[in-house]
C-alpha cells in the first residue's frame, strides 16, 4: 500500500480554485460511453459530477488566506499483491475509500462542538482510475534516457540524409535505432519504456480531494498539522489540534486487510518502513528471522521493488555495517514503491 498526502498548490501557474485537479482526474473518461465512466462519489452518494465537486470544495473555503490550501489529496495506491484479493476493482476500491474515511477523521485530535470528528465532518469527494503513465522521474525512464538520446540523434541524422543535407547509408543507421530500441534495459511488451506510456498490469488507485474545512465550512481541519496531538489556548480556551499520519496509515492499511481477508507480510507492513527508517540493521535482522515461507515471499515483494537481495547475508551473523549500507541504497527505493510502501 502506497499512501499519499498532498496540499493544493498554491502560487505561479497553479489556480486558486479545485476546477484543475477535477479536470484532470476526469481525464481517464474521455470517449468513454456514460456507463463506462467512473465518477467522482463520497460518503453519501456514487455519481457525483466534476461541477459539483468544484462547486462544493471552492465553496467551503471560509476565513482561509490566499496562501492557505483550500484543499488536500489523497492518492491511495494498493500494490499489485493487494489488488489480487479484489473481486470488482472499481466498486472494492469505492467501498475501501468510504471504510478509510472514518481511519482519516479518526487520526485528528480535533473536536467539534466538544464531540471528536467523524466521517460526517469530512468534506470530501473521491475517484477511481485505472491506468498510470511512466512519468520523467521513473527509474525506467531514467535508465533507457542515454538510448532515447542516441535514437533522436540517430534520426536527426536520417532526416538530414533524406534533405540532402548530408551523405550517409540511412539502412544502416535505422538498423542501428533497432538495435539501441532492443538493447535499452526497460521494456515493455517488447518496446522501451518512454515517458507517456501506460503501465501494464493493474493500476488501480483512489484519488482523494478533501476540503481544508469541515462539512460546516467553520472548522480548519489540516492533514498537514506538524503536530499529531497537542493542546493550545485560543481565544481564552484550550483547544486540541494534530493530525496523526502514523496513525491513518496503519489504520488504512489494517482496514484492508480486514475488508478483503489479506495476510499482509512483514516486507508490506507500515511499521516494517518505520523500522527501516530508523535502524535498517533491525529491519534486516527481523526479516531474516522470519519462518522460511514468509521470508521467501518477503524477499520475492523486496526483489521486485528494486532491492538487490542476492546480496543480502543468509544469517545474523554475516550482517554487518557495511552491508547494511549497502543494502539502504536499493531498499530506500523500494520502501517507497507501490509493493511496500504507504
Amino acid at each position: 500500500m502506497y499512501i499519499t498526502i498532498t496540499a493544493q498548490k498554491l502560487g505561479g501557474n497553479y489556480s486558486q480554485s479545485s476546477a484543475d485537479f477535477a479536470e484532470y482526474l476526469e481525464k481517464e473518461n474521455q470517449g468513454l460511453e456514460q456507463g463506462d465512466a467512473e465518477h467522482f462519489f463520497n460518503q453519501y452518494a456514487d455519481k457525483i459530477e466534476a461541477k459539483e465537486v468544484v462547486k462544493e470544495i471552492d465553496g467551503n473555503t471560509a476565513k482561509l488566506k490566499r496562501k492557505e490550501p483550500k484543499f488536500y489529496s489523497i492518492t491511495v495506491s494498493p500494490s499489485k499483491y493487494e489488488l489480487r484479493k479484489l473481486q470488482n476493482n472499481s466498486e472494492d476500491l469505492k467501498k475501501y475509500t468510504k471504510a478509510i474515511m472514518h481511519d482519516y477523521a479518526r487520526s485528528f485530535n480535533r473536536e467539534i462542538n466538544g464531540k471528536p470528528i467523524t466521517v460526517d465532518d469530512i468534506k470530501y469527494f473521491a475517484k477511481i482510475e485505472h491506468q498510470r503513465t511512466f512519468k520523467g522521474t521513473d527509474k525506467q525512464v531514467k535508465e533507457n534516457q542515454p538510448f532515447a538520446a542516441k535514437i533522436l540523434e540517430l534520426k536527426h541524422e536520417i532526416r538530414k540524409i533524406e534533405n540532402n543535407q548530408i551523405g550517409g547509408d540511412r539502412k544502416k543507421l535505422k538498423a542501428q535505432i533497432i538495435k539501441l530500441e532492443a538493447e535499452a534495459p526497460h521494456q515493455q511488451n517488447g518496446k522501451r519504456i518512454v515517458q507517456g506510456m501506460k503501465k501494464g498490469g493493474n493500476q488501480s488507485h483512489i484519488h482523494i480531494i478533501i476540503s481544508r474545512k469541515d462539512a460546516s465550512n467553520s472548522v480548519s481541519l489540516s492533514p498537514g498539522s506538524k503536530y499529531k496531538a497537542s493542546e493550545v489556548m485560543m481565544n481564552g480556551k484550550q483547544i486540541k489540534r494534530g493530525f496523526d499520519r502514523d496513525s491513518f496509515f496503519t489504520k488504512a492499511e489494517s482496514t484492508f486487510d480486514k475488508t478483503f481477508g489479506y495476510k499482509r507480510n512483514y516486507a508490506e507492513f507500515y511499521k516494517s518502513k518505520k523500522v527501516f527508517m530508523k535502524n535498517p540493521k533491525l529491519y534486516f535482522i527481523a526479516l531474516l528471522g522470519l519462518p522460511a515461507s514468509e521470508k521467501a515471499v518477503a524477499f520475492n515483494i523486496l526483489s521486485k521493488s528494486g532491492l538487490p537481495v542476492l546480496s543480502i547475508p543468509t544469517s545474523q551473523t554475516q550482517i554487518a555495517l557495511k552491508a547494511i549500507r549497502t543494502l539502504k541504497r536499493g531498499a530506500d527505493l523500494a520502501i517507497k514503491s507501490g509493493s511496500i510502501g504507504i
